[in-house]
């Protein structure tokens, strides 16, 4: 176990190192890929954060924005993880492998950070979420959201992907719409209802 963390803390220290490389471009250059990593957040393997989904999306988006390397996809989320999440990645021997791709990152997070629930279960949370007492308008649409995500079927088809993509957003809307609480609630399930008659 002291033989893999030091193995991992090695690789982080090569990994800072080619960042450091990266960061010796220009002045503009490099806020560009400073501010760029700054934007992805820290992702921890709780539920309190964003879902790991959301993570690595928002990493392959500022990947395509920054003209990061599959290398620095990894680099960079390997910096971005903090507590479970960062002891599993010091402690998992394939993601520091010579031939570990973004690819092979991505799927040994996924294995250790599966949702033990079933799809039935998170389409239930979806269908039956409610706005909070206390909750904003704009914090239950992120929570619905959130939802939403774990709804989604992953897979190597685009079609597929596309069709439970569109069914997600329409539960999305329909969740939140029937969710909400309040007199703006009120109207818009009334005009809503009044539309479909």
């Amino acid at each position: 176990m002291a033989e893999a963390y030091l193995k991992a803390e090695l690789q982080e220290a090569k990994n800072v190192q080619r960042l450091r490389q990266r960061l010796s471009l220009g002045p503009c250059e490099r806020w560009g890929f400073l501010s760029l990593i700054s934007l992805v957040p820290k992702w921890s393997g709780t539920d309190s954060t964003v879902t790991l989904e959301e993570f690595f999306t928002s990493i392959e988006a500022y990947a395509r924005t920054g003209r990061w390397t599959e290398s620095d996809q990894r680099e960079i989320a390997a910096l971005r993880l903090t507590g479970s999440a960062r002891l599993f990645y010091q402690g998992c021997i394939e993601l520091h492998a010579e031939d570990a791709t973004w690819e092979t990152f991505k799927s040994a997070f996924r294995r250790r950070y599966k949702d033990k629930h079933t799809d039935q279960y998170q389409y239930t949370k979806l269908q039956t979420a409610r706005q909070g007492k206390n909750e904003s308008p704009q914090e239950f649409a992120d929570r619905c959201r959130s939802l939403a995500q774990k709804v989604k079927i992953k897979g190597d088809d685009p079609q597929i992907q596309r069709i439970h993509r569109e069914d997600a957003e329409r539960m999305l809307l329909a969740s939140f719409v029937s969710g909400r609480a309040g007199v703006a609630a009120r109207q818009v399930r009334f005009s809503c209802s009044r539309d479909l008659d």
